[in-house]
């Protein structure tokens, strides 16, 4: 019998108090190599505060978070970030850089391009065909400030798979963007998993039409506490999303993507 591949990500009975709130309610969450985690729940329910743990950028109140096979609080956070890939929509660059160069920033870890760096040709290499597989390539010259929202997400992927990461976190990378925008995104996504089959990732949404199709596992989150998780298939399904989001939600998985609407009042 293969054994299993040690984890990715081991989170234990964590909760996490923030102001005398309780955030996180007893959290547990394993997440191994090639696995594509959904975090999904309503406003508030706790998912971008679980994704800042799986960063390294806060630390639990209660229980343990092992990331890469350090435990926080052990380890130096700072480093340990350096190994995991973060996709923020709200990136915070200031300057007018064009796509790759904002692409090269990957590579130091910054937000802007560091004072008389002169990046390696193995580093021009890597982030020209980051860029081309995830199909922004005639977009490079592009300054950041005439960028879509779309042609940047997929600029920021780009960005945070630099460093070859063995995680990569994905926070709301569809917000803001139109349906060809979001389709194009999502099939970027899908991509980089089949070129990276040893990567995991955990993407964070509202919206079960913006889960890609290799999605493998999800989370349903509620108030802090997990409404249920595992394969994708059982998670997401009617029952336990309507539960998650306390409204009669109709769930449908079709060629791979889910849908969800409104359930019929009965007869």
């Amino acid at each position: 019998m293969t054994e299993a591949p040690p984890p990715i990500i081991d989170v234990d009975r964590v909760d996490l108090v923030r102001s005398g709130r309780l955030l996180l309610d007893q959290v547990s969450m394993v997440v191994r190599p090639g696995e594509h985690w959904a975090l999904i729940g309503p406003n508030g329910a706790g998912k971008s505060t679980l994704l800042s743990l799986l960063g390294a950028v806060q630390h639990p109140t209660r229980g343990t978070v092992e990331v890469l096979g350090n435990r926080l609080g052990r380890v130096d956070v700072r480093e340990l970030r350096r190994h995991i890939g973060h996709v923020n929509p709200r990136h915070d660059l200031r300057s007018a850089l064009t796509g790759r160069e904002a692409v090269l920033t990957g590579a130091t870890g910054s937000i802007e391009i560091p004072p008389r760096w002169t990046p390696e040709p193995e580093v021009l290499e890597r982030a020209d065909r980051l860029i081309a597989m995830l199909g922004v390539d005639g977009m490079s010259g592009g300054l950041w400030p005439t960028l879509s929202q779309g042609e940047r997400g997929r600029f920021l992927i780009a960005r945070a798979l630099m460093p070859r990461p063995r995680l990569l976190l994905l926070d709301e990378p569809a917000t803001g963007l139109d349906v060809a925008a979001r389709e194009q995104l999502l099939s970027s996504i899908d991509g980089l998993r089949r070129e990276h089959p040893e990567l995991a990732t955990v993407l964070v949404t509202h919206h079960l039409e913006e889960l890609p199709a290799s999605t493998t596992h999800a989370m349903l989150l509620r108030a802090g506490q997990v409404v249920a998780a595992g394969a994708a298939d059982d998670v997401l399904k009617t029952k336990p999303v309507t539960a998650c989001f306390d409204h009669p939600i109709t769930i449908e998985r079709r060629d791979g993507r889910w849908s969800a609407r409104t359930a019929p009042p009965p007869a």
